[in-house]
């Protein structure tokens, strides 16, 4: 065993401990920098995180200075975890999403009453959405989320946005209806000014959304025929990432 050597510094948020230590069960194997972007904190400050849980044994550094759930962890990332495989799978397809409709692709998951932005690739248009990843944000709010949610019974999507007022609940189920019919969200600069996103589902085998699929651009670019596009662009990616995670060696599946 490596020696160990005990932070001098205490923790400045017992939170992002907690969310460090669900991503590296998560996600699998995370550097200090990737730590950073998706707790939204300086590098300083993730490489004191991961310090303070390999003193705890949470996490551990590999010879490739990534760091890893540790044995407190279970021993939890000896195998790919079902977030690390939906990002594999769908790394590749974000990518020629982002390059075929030159926007902001993204794969969003439902985490409580938020989303969190497991990818973000950026097109490559000049005036473009900059990326999310790492980020999380009301479910209710961005298109992602509204696509998770339309998936879940009224009771669940009460149980995990109590903090709705009952007028604002009753707005968003009717809203989810509309969502669940048609297939598609759309978020009309709900989250951000002048940044607006169009999202699908991302099936697992069995037929349940496991994600979220996105495009965001500046509002001026949101218009019918560019929304009938890139619908059509995400249903594909979609149906290519299912086929991935529903193929696997060792006969299961998401």
């Amino acid at each position: 065993m490596k020696n160990r050597a005990k932070p001098a510094y205490p923790i400045a948020s017992v939170d992002h401990a907690l969310e460090l230590a669900t991503l590296l069960v998560e996600l699998g194997p995370l550097g200090v920098s990737e730590t950073a972007e998706y707790l939204a904190v300086a590098p300083s400050t993730a490489h004191r995180l991961l310090a303070a849980l390999v003193y705890r044994d949470f996490a551990e550094q590999g010879d490739d200075r990534r760091y890893r759930a540790g044995p407190m962890l279970q021993g939890a990332d000896e195998r790919p975890s079902v977030v690390l495989r939906l990002r594999t799978a769908a790394m590749p397809h974000l990518r020629e999403l982002a390059a075929e409709t030159g926007e902001t692709a993204s794969l969003q998951t439902l985490v409580g009453s938020d989303v969190r932005f497991l990818e973000s690739i950026e097109g490559e248009r000049l005036l473009r959405v900059g990326g999310r990843k790492g980020r999380r944000l009301p479910a209710h709010r961005v298109s992602g989320g509204l696509v998770l949610l339309a998936e879940l019974s009224s009771q669940h999507v009460r149980d995990r946005c109590q903090h709705l007022s009952a007028i604002e609940m009753d707005e968003l189920l009717q809203e989810l209806a509309a969502v669940r019919q048609r297939g598609f969200a759309i978020n009309h600069e709900r989250a951000e000014p002048g940044v607006s996103a169009v999202a699908v589902p991302v099936r697992g085998a069995l037929g349940r959304a496991v994600a979220a699929l996105a495009l965001a651009m500046p509002s001026m670019r949101l218009d019918p025929p560019s929304i009938g596009r890139s619908i059509d662009a995400m249903h594909e990616a979609a149906r290519r990432i299912t086929a991935t995670i529903s193929v696997r060696a060792d006969g299961s599946s998401l």
